[in-house]
């Protein structure tokens, strides 16, 4: 039986964090191949560090000429993804960076399997929904990427000149019969210029922008804050650390709510499954619980590589179902065409919709209109409902 009271801590990093400028990269260059042919192959990689950018991986065009065309603006792309995120300390400029490219044909032997509508590669992935938010996500990640938000759009549109790109939150929340109820902890430690003398002068600058975005009742005399709890964080970026494609995955997800395959989902186009398959685990669990069969639910799929159909569907609500996992498992198999070809047109994935999703969760966000973040429509509460 799950516990009823406890606390639990999740963290989100901000656009400017260096992994997450990686990511964006990553997920820029996938949306250029996409916008060019909507059965376009890329699984870009991003490796940045002082002043340098490198990319590599593998990239497919049915058209040699149009991939040349493509590969020809990868490094504009590099430099005007580090441009809008705001970078330009001496350091990591976007006009000045070093940048490297690396990227090549996709391997014919990983092409043949996907090729005949199978997986890109083997592997499991999750998702996962919850009650305890209207977004049918687990409130600390959410509060987390909210605030970091909300704090690059301040200082995007100079209202906070003060703050840096890069930044990192973390909420710890009490939980009381299941249900959160009080921010115990908050940590946010934001880069910043020279203006900017201490801690205080940090938090004096935020905590109205936290205030903004986190529910008042949740913000109490309890609460402890913890504004940049180092000092000073004058560099930051690639600068500061090395960043790479793929290592914020839990951030990515639930925060670490609930399991994780293992994949990373920035620069991989949807026929990989460790994207495809993960969002669509997403789109199954919140829709569970959306219809009112649970509380809270995990479902689990798992692929081969060059197989179609899912080997296994796993469904865990925790004890909150009004119906056995068994029956939701097969209302699901019924409701959607889980081969990696129908998850992609049935959410409408090859589509450059992908570098939006680099920074901030991949879910919990509103679907829009040109079809990002599909995964978070609803639209299936009525079929599950009759299937079962």
């Amino acid at each position: 039986m799950a516990r009823p009271n406890y606390l639990f801590t999740s963290e989100s990093v901000s656009e400017g964090h260096p992994d997450k400028v990686c990511d964006r990269i990553s997920d820029a260059i996938l949306d250029a191949f996409l916008a060019e042919e909507e059965n376009a192959r890329v699984a870009a990689e991003t490796f940045a560090t002082t002043n340098c950018v490198v990319v590599g991986g593998e990239v497919g065009l049915s058209d040699p000429d149009r991939l040349r065309k493509v590969m020809g603006g990868v490094e504009q792309i590099v430099r005007d993804c580090v441009r809008d995120i705001g970078y330009e300390q001496d350091a990591f400029h976007w006009n000045t960076l070093n940048f490297q490219n690396f990227l090549h044909k996709q391997s014919a032997h990983i092409a043949q399997g996907v090729d005949r509508d199978g997986a890109g590669d083997q592997g499991i992935m999750f998702g996962y929904a919850v009650d305890e938010t209207p977004e049918l996500m687990p409130a600390p990640i959410l509060l987390a990427h909210a605030i970091l938000k909300r704090l690059a759009e301040v200082r995007k549109s100079g209202t906070e000149p003060t703050l840096g790109p890069d930044a990192k939150s973390q909420l710890t929340l009490r939980y009381e019969d299941g249900k959160p109820i009080e921010v115990m902890q908050l940590v946010l430690s934001t880069q910043h210029n020279d203006a900017a003398q201490t801690s205080a002068d940090i938090r004096a600058m935020v905590e109205p922008y936290i205030r903004e975005v986190v529910p008042e009742r949740w913000l109490t005399d309890k609460t402890e804050w913890w504004v940049n709890p180092t000092g000073t964080f004058v560099i930051g970026g690639p600068d500061g650390d090395a960043g790479l494609t793929g290592r914020k995955i839990i951030v990515d997800t639930y925060g670490g709510a609930a399991p994780h395959g293992g994949g990373a989902f920035s620069g991989k186009d949807p026929t990989k499954v460790d994207r495809s398959a993960a969002y669509a685990a997403r789109y199954l669990a919140k829709n569970v619980v959306a219809a009112g069969l649970a509380g809270k639910c995990t479902l689990q799929l798992s692929y081969a590589i060059g197989v179609a159909r899912p080997l296994s569907i796993y469904v865990d609500t925790h004890g909150t179902s009004q119906v056995t996992e068994v029956e939701i498992e097969k209302a699901i198999a019924k409701v959607v065409d889980l081969t990696p070809r129908g998850i992609r047109e049935h959410l409408g994935l090859m589509r450059p919709i992908y570098a939006r999703t680099a920074a901030y969760g991949h879910f919990g966000r509103p679907p829009e209109a040109d079809g990002g973040f599909s995964w978070e429509r609803t639209d299936l509460v009525e079929a599950l409902k009759k299937a079962l």
